[in-house]
């Protein structure tokens, strides 16, 4: 798909995998054609479920740096709300999304991970949003994600400090959801997403929609969301096969419609 960033999909599985030697750091080419992949994955009806992957050495270790030593505040300016938005194109996937990571998942890396809906780290691997070592703050999403994911005490923490931790501790504070040996996190990320290809797809997307949507709303918006996306799926096949399914006592077969 792009010179660093490319989509592949197999047996319902589209895996966005980042190489860009050779620590993958997020330019803002690679950050353009993360969009790109994701609204790929997210429009393409083979995709039932996505693996975000830097490969078997590093996930990523954050943002080219490079580009931020000669950047004036005139052009950040510019350019804050696509970097932040590239991002969120991910966490804004509508079908299951896994980061697999490896090595380093630091800055902008970590962002992405905390933009998919789980995080399968390697045992020897490192997390952190290290940006105010750098007289800065994370700015696609580490502030907002973070603190949501882990508590905004746990985000202080990691934040202000920049520190980073190991894959022990990010399981602890729920950073992380499995942690397996590096050789198996690639495998394990496809294990954990492979019973929602032959799901019901449209149920899966809305249950999405409504657990993040919710998420930035009053318990009261939410509800309302809520309701209006359960009576919706009235209107699918894969409603139809399912209760079907359940009432005469056999598997249902869903078709994603």
């Amino acid at each position: 798909m792009g010179e660093f960033v490319r989509l592949e999909i197999t047996d319902g599985i589209g895996t966005i995998r980042l190489e860009r030697p050779p620590m993958n750091a997020l330019n803002t080419q690679v950050q353009e054609e993360l969009r790109a992949a994701a609204h790929a994955a997210s429009t393409d009806d083979q995709v039932r479920a996505v693996v975000v992957f830097g490969g078997e050495k590093v996930f990523a270790a954050g943002a080219d740096i490079t580009e931020f030593t000669t950047v004036t505040y005139q052009e950040m300016v510019a350019r804050a709300g696509a970097l932040s938005s590239a991002f969120d194109a991910v966490a804004r996937i509508p079908k299951p999304v896994a980061a697999a990571i490896t090595g380093y998942a630091l800055g902008g890396g970590c962002e992405l991970a905390l933009a998919c809906d789980w995080r399968v780290v390697a045992d020897d691997a490192k997390l952190g949003q290290p940006e105010i070592r750098l007289g800065i703050i994370p700015g696609a999403g580490g502030t907002q994600r973070l603190a949501r994911l882990v508590g905004p005490a746990k985000a202080k923490d990691l934040i202000f400090s920049g520190r980073m931790v190991d894959a022990e501790e990010a399981l602890r504070i729920g950073l992380a959801d499995r942690v397996v040996p590096a050789t198996d996190v690639y495998s394990t990320a496809l294990a954990l997403l492979r019973p929602y290809t032959t799901g019901p797809a449209l149920a899966l997307r809305a249950a999405k929609e409504a657990i993040d949507g919710g998420l930035s709303v009053d318990l009261a918006s939410g509800l309302a969301l809520e309701s209006h996306l359960f009576a919706g799926l009235f209107a699918t096949d894969d409603r139809v096969e399912g209760t079907t399914a359940f009432v005469e006592k056999r598997k249902p077969k869903f078709t994603g419609r």
